[in-house]
């Protein structure tokens, strides 16, 4: 079942590790470092995504070193910089100024060969959807998408940033079974972040049963999703951010199937097609 998770200082450990109660494939963690400090780590059986949300990092993986990524003051000031690390590779984070990093996380095979990668800016994908007038405004920026497949086994990765008082998931959609063409079986997780920070935030999860739930979100926490669909709104007077972890069962791209009771809202919102042509 769906849960949040409230903001809190995890003291560089994982906020959802790899025996969660909701999430089977997905771990994260947020990692703040001093200038100079230094993390060791190495996630068994999963694939990751190292994305400085403030800060300049080196990051070391397995032997190979990315040198000065990052450097944006915070998530809602520029473009990610970010390294993806494959499954089972030792990582090492040295911070060359107060940093923030948050890691994705996705189960992956082991011993399949594969290479570390940067992802800079100008390999970010950004997709454009809703309107000010739908109430529905947001830019999804794609840090492992559809570019980096063939190189990554399920992890996808984004930063999603929504308009003053818009929502985001919307139409409601879902994407917990794999029927092969209409939806894909995916976990996926959010973490929050508002501008100001005294924002906050619905985050809705329902299934058609008579026990939707609804989560006020605030700054600093995480929800984690199993199934169901899955709306968000951001309060008004304060921009909405989500970093975004998606992780596929029996494959990476996604497939979102809208609820059926919306379906009219699928040519009223823009770039609706867009955005699941960029997740798939």
């Amino acid at each position: 079942m769906a849960r949040l998770i409230a903001a809190h200082d995890n003291a560089n450990r994982p906020i959802v590790g790899p025996d969660d109660a909701t999430l089977r494939r997905i771990i994260f963690r947020i990692v703040r470092l001093a200038a100079g400090e230094t993390l060791a780590l190495r996630e068994a059986g999963h694939e990751l995504c190292l994305v400085p949300m403030s800060g300049t990092v080196d990051i070391d993986v397995g032997g190979q070193p990315f040198v000065s990524v990052g450097g944006r003051p915070g998530v809602f000031e520029g473009l990610a910089d970010s390294v993806y690390a494959p499954p089972d590779r030792p990582v090492t984070i040295t911070a060359s100024d107060a940093a923030e990093v948050a890691i994705a996380g996705a189960i992956a095979d082991t011993g399949v060969e594969g290479d570390a990668f940067r992802i800079p800016p100008e390999e970010v994908e950004e997709v454009d959807v809703g309107s000010p007038e739908t109430h529905s405004r947001r830019r999804i920026r794609h840090i492992l998408g559809q570019r980096q497949n063939g190189r990554v086994q399920r992890l996808l990765v984004s930063e999603l940033y929504a308009d003053p008082g818009c929502w985001s998931g919307y139409p409601p959609h879902k994407h917990d079974t794999d029927d092969g063409e209409a939806e894909t079986d995916h976990e996926e997780l959010y973490h929050y972040r508002f501008d100001p920070p005294t924002g906050f935030g619905n985050q809705s999860c329902y299934t058609g049963d008579a026990n939707p739930q609804a989560f006020v979100t605030r700054h600093g926490d995480t929800f984690c999703l199993d199934r169901g669909y899955h709306p968000t709104v951001t309060s008004p007077g304060h921009r909405g951010y989500i970093f975004t972890i998606l992780a596929g069962g029996a494959q990476r791209g996604l497939i979102q199937r809208f609820e059926p009771t919306h379906t009219h809202l699928m040519d009223a919102i823009p770039g609706i097609q867009g955005m699941r042509d960029a997740f798939k």
